[in-house]
């Protein structure tokens, strides 16, 4: 089936002149183009609802006008970048990988805070900052004064999306409380205030985020390497070449033994197999020298 008789199919209602499949292929090259994000046929609706709301407020009438106005406007095209992106999170999501960092990783890595080394972690497409936060508590522990012991040492986390609008919920630190459920009771306790219905990731915790608007695609200001990396459910929305690009360079960004963890239906394939090695579901650990 072509993709002019899916468009007729599956949008009723909907103007060709307004939207067609001109315009959803233009978007669906823009958006593998800047990020990554492979479009297939059967997003054509998601695509207009996302993107819909923009075209209105844009002034345009029809999708043809505004993807002209992407063209040549880049603040333009980072709305609808972000508008296109999925955000769907959970605290403690794959909570076998916090299990696994609590009892394989954080052990060392509290011994060397404790020595005086440096410890740096990246949550790589953290969204609302759900990974972020429950990273941090799991590093911090369930006993107060030992982890705010851990969190005056020099210990550091990047936290960085491509989506402007999830970085600002991440960054606040505010969610619903019952949203924290999947949060193991002693963390939660430990490291989040609830009032009423809402409930606040403490101030110990969110002082050791950054975060910051990135994508991955693009050039990486970071410096220095990271001891772990997440990178959990963002390269599902990605063709091969370009999920092997990446954890290539997800690889290069750790230091010797490091650790990188990504979704439950993602894997290293590619040039990064010689650099890391498989140590459980979805769980891989960079070379040691």
């Amino acid at each position: 089936m072509n993709l002019t008789a899916t468009f007729s199919e599956t949008l009723p209602g909907i103007s060709p002149d307004v939207y067609g499949p001109a315009d959803f292929q233009a978007v669906s090259d823009l958006a593998h183009r800047e990020a990554g994000i492979v479009l297939p046929q059967g997003k054509a609706m998601l695509v207009y609802s996302r993107l819909a709301p923009l075209v209105r407020a844009s002034g345009c009438q029809t999708f043809g006008a505004y993807v002209l106005r992407l063209r040549e406007d880049a603040a333009e095209r980072t709305k609808a970048i972000c508008a296109l992106t999925t955000n769907h999170t959970f605290f403690y999501r794959e909570a076998h990988h916090f299990e696994h960092f609590e009892q394989e990783v954080r052990p060392k890595l509290v011994s060397r805070l404790e020595r005086g080394e440096k410890v740096r972690l990246w949550s790589a497409g953290c969204s609302s900052g759900e990974e972020t936060w429950s990273l941090l508590m799991t590093l911090l522990g369930p006993d107060r004064n030992a982890g705010q012991a851990i969190a005056r040492r020099d210990v550091r986390l990047l936290a960085s999306d491509i989506a402007t609008h999830a970085i600002a919920k991440a960054e606040s630190g505010t969610y619903r409380a019952e949203d924290l459920k999947p949060v193991p009771e002693p963390l939660r306790r430990a490291w989040t205030a609830v009032s009423g219905e809402d409930a606040k990731i403490a101030a110990e915790v969110r002082n050791l985020a950054r975060f910051r608007t990135l994508n991955l695609l693009g050039d990486w200001p970071m410096q220095g390497r990271f001891d772990v990396i997440f990178c959990r459910n963002v390269m599902i929305y990605f063709d091969n070449p370009t999920k092997e690009r990446l954890v290539a360079r997800f690889a290069e960004m750790l230091v010797q033994g490091g650790w990188l963890y990504i979704g439950h239906s993602e894997r290293v394939t590619g040039p990064a197999l010689s650099e890391l090695a498989p140590m459980g579901p979805t769980i891989y650990r960079r070379n040691a020298a």
